[in-house]
């Protein structure tokens, strides 16, 4: 009787320790978890500063000799003896001047793919050119260097840059920056070719955000007589602005940072011209063409040109991130 009498007892006391022991391991779960992704983010922290870090003391024997005199200084002599003279506006100018370019015909022509692509492109279509688009970014950077060396930039030097140059041979300003002679490398020529390999990114991020737009916003649209123009003016790029800037910035970063390509097609002159048709460099490109056979203070030098890469796309990465933030607190008030 008495051991009968203590089963209900028993078996209302089993329960409530499985249950404490669920919770147990539930808690242990937790905090492993917690653990795991916080050491998973401090470890990209750890990377980051530490190429931070590396970068500095390469550089540091550049920063020391030449100061802030290396971003205004055009001329790139490293074999001068005793002290090389060495200067970033080149590259600078390089870098900057192709991003531009690149970004002034990859943003409308990746816009309007994407457009087309949601809104006027047959449903048949639709998925084989946004796969041949995005097929464009898995291009090597190497294979679009040797295209626009062996193809794009002879077609340019032979057809397009010689009706240019005679087109706006009597137009003040527009004679300098469009001057002779046509050449295979040149500024313009690796511009183009950023613009192609940017390309897919604008495109694949754009056409994504504009298949969320809610359907019936545009029928709505649609239902008191706007036109297609008026529909994707008004409602699918305001609803999808914060999207299309985040893929434009993410392309504008490739296009800083690119290498091969650019190497190939450039020219690798350190000199500043007015031209887009003259040659010219690139940070990156200075850097992949000379740092094999660079040492001492020129390596450092070169180094230095890493560095203000990675200072210029944080840069530009960070002015995106306060645009993006600034473009959502207006849409939420």
């Amino acid at each position: 009787m008495t051991d009968m009498a203590l089963e209900p007892a028993r078996a209302a006391a089993e329960p409530a320790f499985d249950r404490a022991r669920a919770l147990s391991a539930f808690k242990l779960g937790d905090k492993t978890f917690f653990w795991v992704t916080r050491l998973s983010a401090l470890f990209v922290l750890i990377i980051l500063g530490g190429i931070i870090v590396s970068l500095i003391i390469g550089a540091w024997p550049a920063i020391r000799t030449y100061g802030f005199d290396f971003l205004f200084t055009q001329r790139w002599a490293p074999s001068l003896q005793p002290t090389p003279i060495l200067g970033a506006l080149g590259p600078i100018y390089g870098t900057i001047v192709t991003s531009l370019i690149a970004m002034a015909i990859a943003i409308p022509v990746g816009l309007g793919i994407a457009i087309f692509l949601t809104e006027l492109c047959p449903m048949p279509l639709r998925q084989p050119i946004a796969v041949a688009i995005e097929l464009l970014a898995g291009i090597p950077s190497i294979i679009y260097g040797m295209w626009g060396f062996f193809v794009l930039g002879p077609f340019l030097a032979d057809h397009f840059e010689p009706a240019i140059v005679s087109a706006f041979e009597n137009v003040p300003i527009l004679n300098t920056i469009f001057q002779g002679p046509a050449s295979n490398l040149s500024l313009f020529n690796a511009a183009l070719v950023l613009s192609i390999m940017i390309l897919p990114f604008i495109t694949a991020i754009s056409r994504d955000v504009f298949a969320t737009v809610p359907p019936v916003l545009k029928e709505a649209a649609y239902g008191v007589g706007c036109t297609t123009w008026e529909v994707v003016r008004n409602v699918v790029l305001p609803y999808t602005r914060v999207g299309v800037i985040g893929g434009v910035m993410l392309a504008l970063g490739r296009a800083l940072g690119e290498t091969m390509a650019v190497t190939f097609i450039i020219g690798n002159s350190f000199k500043i011209s007015g031209s887009l048709f003259a040659p010219g460099t690139t940070i990156s490109a200075a850097i992949a063409s000379e740092f094999a056979e660079s040492d001492g203070l020129h390596q450092s030098a070169l180094i230095l040109l890493g560095l203000l890469l990675f200072v210029l796309t944080f840069c530009v990465l960070t002015a995106a991130r306060l645009m993006l933030r600034r473009l959502e607190r207006k849409a939420g008030a």
